[in-house]
């Protein structure tokens, strides 16, 4: 089992950067990974432990995760050290790695406090992560804390690992890099990771939600604007992110014109309203609102405007668990600033043989990043996509074109709170594209009577529009499918990209490793060729996504158990494979149970080097293989990614009308590392 602990020497340095970081770093590595803070407020769970334990998926009791209240160390401190040493040891006993946050300097008192974290991870026996600030610290700075909270560490026999300065101004990272090189890791100041979001802002001046969806309370905000002027002066003031306090007994007169002004792209978007005092909302104005389908985050408190500014203008973001962006934020900047090999290397973790969802998805983030990819999203006004967006370009994942009219787009993602700087963005109708794309396809589907007229309605839809892309090279890959049937999505493919049989395949990712479900999404009742060749693409795409392939040709009857048309076909397409591709290891016709259990395997096909061990299951036709990939997925809690299309010369990949932001997120980069690969 691996352990650190992160503690910084003062309270300025943000712990959440480095333990999300550190944490990202060990869940792509290992199989189990716990998180572990030994103090906490007595009331209320931990924001950062909650983040964590949401993140990654931890599935340990939030209680398993802390140790003692503040209030315990003051009063009985030896108790609350046994305390902390005896829950910290039942969490690592079942954990390959665990991430322990130190104290926040809060309430065990500067300046003991650097020493009663160092002595904790002395009794724990798990080495120290050193946080040191870098703000209003020059090199030479840095050193003398480094060096004072060393012979801290030594007088408690605590091991320092590593040190990370936090908190530099970007405009002074390249500096204190060179002059710290061998001595510390430099973390920028990440943007944004401080604000408090209107979550955070409501629960401080106990606001109740009056309008507007909740997912909108984990938007970060850039500050406060007290509304006293009138609305052509309110209108003039605003500024992205900002919170308006507006006193109820205004409401009528400018509530309706803030909501207004948030959905138009011609004002900035805002975090939220918050209404003061008790006065209650004009009925009418109450209808007015109601009917215009406010997503605008709209709070109420008792307290007047004076008292909520001044309550609101010391709050600091953390309050709560941090939202996805932030998260990703936080990820990058620590992915970009440390070497996380070495780190692991002194942490002496070696990669796990399983592998867990979180690592496949770790992977595949990485793979992507190390060779960046632009990919097209035609659906670019809806929310998941847009929010997928912002996740992936914050990780630094791929490139991204996004289809649709630009203001709309824009005014969506201001409306979010969701960043696209930095994204192509192409409406169709109106692009200097439309022509030349025209003529491409005309010529492509000339022998279906396509005419250059036709055309230009064709490829002005927004499927064919970014399948074009990818043709003519201005992408490298597509996803869609969010709001797309999936015809609709893939016919442009087959028309303009396929070199061969088009099929797909599921990536399940289990929770100790992953298989390859094909073909379960495209060709319903496969031959015995075409099983073949499916058999063979996803034999191919398993290895190029890091899965060994020991492939299934999966049927009701097992070896030469049974007979009739359906087990012939998958034996006819068994010996083509083997025939054609004597590289792979293949088995079949082989039952499920006999193909991923090795005790049936035993009984069935004792000389199967295939049973018992298959990660491509190959099913006789769509029926079947749509059926045992969302049987698989609901009854065993797996991830399913994909489906994952093969056959085409360059990627697209269809999503499920039903994605979530993560499937997205996956799926883009599997159409990212697909393109990476040498095509034909």
């Amino acid at each position: 089992m691996t352990g650190v602990y992160i503690a910084s020497s003062d309270a300025e340095s943000d712990k959440r950067t480095v333990a999300l970081g550190l944490t990202e770093l060990l869940a792509g590595t290992v199989d189990t990974i716990g998180v572990f803070r030994p103090i906490v407020a007595e009331h209320g769970r931990d924001p950062l432990v909650e983040t964590l334990r949401r993140r990654y998926e931890i599935t340990d009791p939030y209680e398993d995760c802390v140790g003692v209240s503040y209030r315990r160390v003051h009063s009985a401190p030896e108790e609350a050290m046994a305390e902390i040493v005896a829950s910290y040891a039942r969490l690592a006993a079942r954990r390959s790695a665990v991430v322990v946050v130190g104290t926040d300097y809060t309430d065990v008192g500067t300046p003991t406090e650097f020493a009663f974290n160092a002595r904790v991870a002395a009794n724990l026996g798990v080495p120290v992560l050193l946080m040191v600030s870098g703000e209003g610290r020059n090199a030479s700075g840095v050193r003398s804390e480094i060096a004072v909270v060393q012979a801290e560490l030594a007088r408690e026999h605590a091991t320092r690992i590593t040190t990370v300065v936090d908190g530099v101004a970007p405009g002074r990272v390249a500096e204190l890099r060179e002059r710290l090189e061998g001595i510390a890791y430099v973390l920028p100041d990440v943007p944004g990771i401080g604000a408090p979001t209107v979550r955070d802002l409501q629960d401080a001046c106990d606001g109740r939600l009056l309008f507007g969806e909740g997912a909108r309370l984990t938007r970060d905000t850039s500050g406060l604007e007290i509304a006293t002027m009138s609305l052509p002066g309110l209108l003039d003031r605003l500024s992205a992110d900002r919170l308006v306090l507006l006193s109820a007994d205004r409401a009528g007169s400018l509530l309706p014109a803030l909501v207004a002004a948030h959905s138009s792209p011609d004002f900035p978007s805002l975090a939220g309203v918050l209404l003061t005092g008790d006065t209650e909302m004009p009925e009418p104005v109450w209808r007015l609102l109601t009917g215009m389908n406010v997503r605008l985050p709209v709070l109420a408190t008792s307290l007047d405007t004076y008292a909520a500014a001044t309550r609101l203008s010391s709050v600091r973001g953390g309050l709560t668990p941090l939202p996805d962006k932030k998260v990703e934020s936080a990820v990058a900047a620590f992915g970009s600033a440390l070497d996380g090999p070495e780190l692991l290397a002194r942490l002496r973790v070696s990669r796990s043989e399983s592998v867990t969802p979180l690592m496949f998805e770790h992977t595949l983030l990485e793979r992507a990043r190390g060779d960046r990819r632009r990919v097209v999203l035609p659906e670019g006004t809806d929310e998941r996509v847009l929010r997928a967006a912002d996740l992936l370009l914050r990780r630094n994942v791929v490139d991204l074109t996004l289809l649709g009219p630009a203001r709309k787009i824009r005014a969506r993602a201001g409306e979010l709170g969701v960043d696209l700087t930095g994204v192509d963005i192409i409406d169709p109708e109106h692009s200097e594209l439309r022509e030349r794309f025209a003529r491409e396809y005309a010529s492509l589907r000339a022998h279906k009577g396509v005419t250059v007229e036709l055309a230009r309605d064709t490829v002005a839809e927004v499927s064919y529009f970014g399948t074009l892309m990818v043709h003519c090279g201005l992408a490298d890959g597509m996803v869609s499918g969010a709001r797309h049937t999936t015809a609709q999505t893939i016919r442009p493919s087959f028309e303009i990209l396929r070199s061969g049989l088009v099929s797909s395949v599921f990536f399940m990712c289990l929770a100790d490793r992953v298989l390859v479900y094909g073909d379960c999404a495209v060709v319903p009742d496969p031959t015995a060729e075409q099983l073949a060749e499916i058999a063979a693409s996803s034999a191919d795409t398993a290895a190029r996504f890091g899965v060994d392939p020991r492939v299934a040709m999966l049927s009701y009857s097992t070896g030469a158990s049974g007979g009739g048309a359906d087990v012939e076909k998958v034996r006819e397409a068994t010996e083509m494979v083997r025939e054609a591709r004597p590289d792979l290891e293949l088995e079949g016709p082989i039952q499920y149970d006999a193909a991923i259990d090795p005790a049936v395997a035993r009984a069935k096909l004792p000389d199967s080097r295939v049973a018992g061990h298959a990660t491509v299951f190959v099913v006789p036709d769509l029926n079947t293989g749509n059926t045992l990939y969302k049987g698989v997925q609901r009854s065993a809690g797996a991830v399913a990614v994909g489906p994952v299309l093969q056959g085409l010369r360059k990627p697209v990949n269809d999503l499920s009308r039903g994605a979530t932001v993560r499937d997205i997120v996956n799926t883009v980069a599997i159409t990212a590392v697909q393109a990476q690969e040498p095509r034909t």
